[in-house]
């Protein structure tokens, strides 16, 4: 290879690094880490799709919260949806609430409305502009949970499930993470990591 083309080699590469850099906003290592397990998580407002603002005390369960940091367009966001309305609805009676959280600055609030009714997503929706929630929990992925208890002391971190295929699951972490939280036993796996879609920031 000349030396000629091993320079338009590196330069092409580097244009693709930018372009990924660019694509979620800033350089993951500009990120701040996730809280550990057993931090309490500080008390937040947000606004839902409809402008109206929520805090973490209006929206919580009295038997914990769930924030699941979700997409639009991500399809592997989109292929928990089901999952996660199934969620919401089966904890909700438990006094759990399931709250799901668009942080893409590429996904505007009339979009992540759109796409709650064409989807049948009914649990509560917020809006996270500029990304300071995310930021404050280290989110980077769509979906990423994160459970807390009813005092908002982080339980569990980390993915719903172990695939993105429903007929592939073997371990339904966040479920059992809720489950042992409700029937007061430790939870055994308080992390799992999360994948999906890089959450686009500002």
């Amino acid at each position: 290879m000349t030396k000629r083309n091993v320079s338009i080699l590196l330069a092409t590469l580097l244009v693709m690094a930018g372009a990924v850099i660019a694509g979620s906003g800033r350089n993951s290592s500009e990120i701040p880490a996730p809280p550990a397990i057993g931090a309490t998580i500080e008390e937040f407002t947000l606004p839902d799709v409809d402008g109206r603002d929520h805090s973490l005390k209006s929206i919580k369960g009295k038997n914990g919260t769930v924030l699941i940091f979700i997409s639009v367009q991500c399809p592997v966001s989109n292929a928990y949806n089901e999952r996660m309305e199934k969620l919401a609805a089966d904890y909700k009676s438990k006094g759990i609430s399931v709250i799901g959280v668009n942080a893409n600055s590429s996904e505007d609030a009339g979009a992540v409305k759109a796409h709650a009714t064409e989807k049948g997503l009914t649990f509560t929706i917020l809006k996270d502009p500029g990304n300071k929630l995310a930021d404050k929990l280290g989110a980077t992925r769509t979906p990423e949970a994160y459970f807390l208890d009813g005092n908002n002391k982080l339980l569990y971190h980390g993915r719903i499930d172990n695939s993105q295929n429903p007929a592939a699951i073997e371990s339904s972490d966040l479920r059992t993470a809720l489950d042992a939280a409700l029937a007061g036993k430790p939870i055994e796996k308080t992390e799992a990591k999360a994948f999906g879609c890089t959450i686009k920031r500002a």
